[in-house]
């Protein structure tokens, strides 16, 4: 009997994203620089390899205008390649033709002056495994402002060991819950009219030596809301000043 056929899967083709991305790295640019150029995470041009013969089609008419621009003797520097790539990268459209939603970044968002009034910032299970540190620039403008802060915490929903009408007694329901299909959930303390004291919690972070998901964990079991041991998936920190 003669032996079988494997099967065996071959890599998708390369896209044409990916050709021209290999000729600007013949140039001497690297991946995380094309995606700056383009606007984009770094990630977005190791899927150009990946992900199949139209992976990147979007950005094509980008790469080839920067391309074309450099093989002719024009500018190389970063910004004057971002700004010629912008007129040409374009949100990417769903199926129906409608604008595909834009993903939240895990970054400080506030105004960079000093009249910062308010600021919010995320972080996810990575960023959380190292301390969630892109988390502290808010507490920090809060406290400075002598202002509050709220917490959006996510882990598994069976961590949680109070229920949310006893948490939240005055909100029947756990209008501050969030059930997610992954099984997690997330609960949020503190709001407009009882927000969390920000410089106490400058202060729970630094006994921390910075790590705020430890900050955070300690302060979830030491009240009883979560079992010990439990690994937050998800946090969020938004802080604000007090109204004059």
């Amino acid at each position: 009997m003669p032996p079988r056929r494997r099967n065996r899967q071959t890599a998708p083709a390369p896209s044409e994203a990916a050709r021209l991305s290999n000729v600007l790295i013949d140039e001497g640019f690297t991946k995380r620089e094309i995606a700056a150029i383009l606007g984009r995470n770094s990630a977005i041009v190791s899927h150009f390899y990946t992900r199949g013969p139209r992976s990147g089609h979007s950005y094509t008419p980008a790469l080839l205008a920067v391309v074309q621009e450099i093989q002719s003797g024009g500018p190389r520097d970063h910004e004057s390649l971002k700004a010629l790539a912008g007129q040409y990268v374009t949100r990417r459209r769903r199926k129906s033709g409608q604008l595909a939603r834009v993903r939240g970044k895990d970054t400080v968002k506030h105004a960079p002056n000093d009249q910062w009034s308010s600021g919010l910032a995320r972080a996810g299970r990575q960023h959380i495994s190292s301390g969630a540190s892109r988390l502290k620039p808010v507490v920090d403008a809060a406290a400075d402002a002598d202002g509050f802060v709220a917490i959006t915490v996510r882990a598994s929903k069976g961590r949680f060991l109070m229920a949310p009408d006893d948490e939240y007694p005055d909100r029947p329901g756990g209008a501050r819950v969030v059930q997610r299909a992954d099984g997690t959930e997330e609960r949020s303390y503190g709001g407009e009219r009882a927000g969390l004291h920000a410089r106490e919690w400058q202060q729970r972070i630094a006994v921390s030596q910075g790590d705020v998901t430890a900050a955070i964990t300690s302060w979830m079991v030491e009240t009883g809301r979560v079992a010990e041991g439990t690994k937050i998936t998800h946090l969020e920190v938004r802080g604000w000043k007090p109204r004059s």
